[in-house]
């Protein structure tokens, strides 16, 4: 069964997922007109490959270390590290440890 995004004026926790991250699956947490949060679980030696998003994302580092590749860098991304891209921009994931990262997406609002 999949668990429900969450809805306006919801409280939903972030906190890293601690003993509980090696079990734990990516969560789409909210998908609206114009937002998009997913809480991805990378566990160690496991990526995401070269892909684009649909509009200007953040992520941040919830726990773990995840290396994110641009065409132009390679960075680190620690517990508290957060990183934006623009509109488009190609980028992957690859989990050095057992992790999590927020990941915001801004969706184009329909017309």
């Amino acid at each position: 069964m999949a668990q429900p995004h969450a809805r306006s004026g919801q409280v939903v926790s972030v906190l890293p997922l601690g003993d509980a991250l090696s079990g734990a699956r990516t969560t789409a947490l909210l998908k609206a007109e114009q937002l998009e949060v997913v809480r991805i679980v990378l566990h160690a030696g496991k990526g995401l490959r070269e892909h684009k998003a649909p509009g200007e994302i953040t992520v941040q580092c919830l726990e773990g270390e995840v290396e994110f590749r641009t065409p132009d860098a390679l960075h680190l991304l620690r517990a508290g590290d957060f990183i934006h891209l623009r509109c488009g921009e190609p980028h992957s994931l690859q989990a050095r440890t057992d992790a999590s990262v927020l990941v915001t997406i801004c969706l184009v609002a329909p017309r």
